[in-house]
């Protein structure tokens, strides 16, 4: 597996980064390309030409899959991409959660929110005295199967049902399935 992230960059950088991997390096204006990260690992800065922008790494809300294919007809699996890099324009306010919102895609507004359960908010004094709860209840339960005298009668089982042969509804005629489509009227 490769390891991949995916970089989401403004409009104008996108194609200064276009024009940077299309035309020949050399003549661009936009030589130098390099992103480096603070010790938080979470913050960095995304340098093209010598332009500096903010970037931020971020958590997506769900895996997204990444294929490449040789043949243009067999796909193969490259990697799990759960991260990405997002660069801001320098008047853009730095995001204050790692986890992205929103998927990459349109149908992925607000995934979290609208698309997974919600773990429920429980209140610990509640968890502790419901378990306490229980583990009363199966000692008590344990203590009364222990109580029990061997010469002390369960209760009765119920008695068995006297076996009556079913009434027959044919009278006499022979089985016949439903998928038997003869006509007798002939």
């Amino acid at each position: 597996m490769e390891e991949q992230f995916i970089l989401r960059v403004p409009p104008s950088v996108a194609e200064r980064i276009e024009r940077l991997l299309n035309e020949d390096a050399s003549s661009s204006d936009d030589k130098e390309l390099d992103l480096s990260f603070s010790e938080d690992g979470r913050t960095g800065t995304f340098v093209i030409g010598n332009d500096r922008f903010t970037a931020s790494l971020m958590d997506l809300p769900t895996v997204v899959e990444s294929y490449k294919t040789y043949d243009d007809t067999n796909i193969i699996k490259t990697a799990d991409i759960g991260q990405m890099i997002m660069v801001r324009e320098p008047g853009d306010p730095a995001p204050d959660v790692v986890e992205y919102r929103h998927g990459l895609t349109p149908p992925m507004r607000d995934a979290r929110k609208r698309r997974f359960r919600r773990e429920p908010d429980l209140n610990p004094e509640l968890v502790q005295r419901v378990e306490k709860d229980l583990l009363n209840i199966m000692a008590e339960e344990d203590g009364d199967e222990n109580s029990r005298k061997p010469g002390k009668k369960t209760a009765p089982k119920p008695a068995a049902k006297p076996k009556v042969p079913e009434a027959e509804t044919n009278a006499g005629e022979p089985e016949r399935s439903d998928s038997d489509e003869s006509d007798e009227s002939g």
